[in-house]
């Protein structure tokens, strides 16, 4: 499944500069590893490169943090098939790391795994890349509430 910007903003409240996926490039719920892969083109046009590190643009960490989430949270919507009365509720970061910078030009390429939905709450493994190289990773937790 491939969603281009159109189909995600059916799905997510986040509208520009907040919605920070481009394309949905990979859904697969049916294996035995259930997972997403997202991508969002990063360019010198953003708003957060004014005021983070002028003159040294580098992509602010937590906005990759957040990129995985929304990622995150398009998988729970697509794989449940969670209604257009719900949204996707960010709730937890856990063990974040940043080994690189993302600049202006690269194309930041997230992958998350699901690794357990209980009560609602969705817990995903993830990483994200530039070209192969590991840029940020986290654990993640998502649930719903009503729109």
């Amino acid at each position: 499944m491939v969603l281009n910007s159109q189909q995600i903003m059916e799905k997510l409240p986040h509208r520009y500069p907040f919605l920070l996926v481009d394309r949905i490039d990979e859904v697969d719920s049916s294996s035995e590893v259930k997972r997403i892969v997202g991508t969002k083109n990063v360019t010198i046009n953003e708003p957060f490169f004014q005021g983070h590190f002028p003159g040294h643009p580098i992509m602010p960490g937590v906005l990759i943090i957040e990129a995985m989430a929304q990622v995150g949270g398009l998988y729970a919507l697509l794989a449940d098939d969670i209604g257009d009365d719900k949204v996707t509720y960010f709730v937890g970061i856990d063990k974040a790391r940043f080994r690189k910078p993302v600049v202006p030009g690269d194309v930041l390429r997230m992958e998350l795994e699901l690794h357990s939905s209980r009560r609602g709450i969705y817990m995903f493994a993830g990483k994200a890349y530039v070209g192969t190289a590991l840029v940020a990773q986290a654990e993640l937790k998502a649930t719903f509430a009503d729109r």
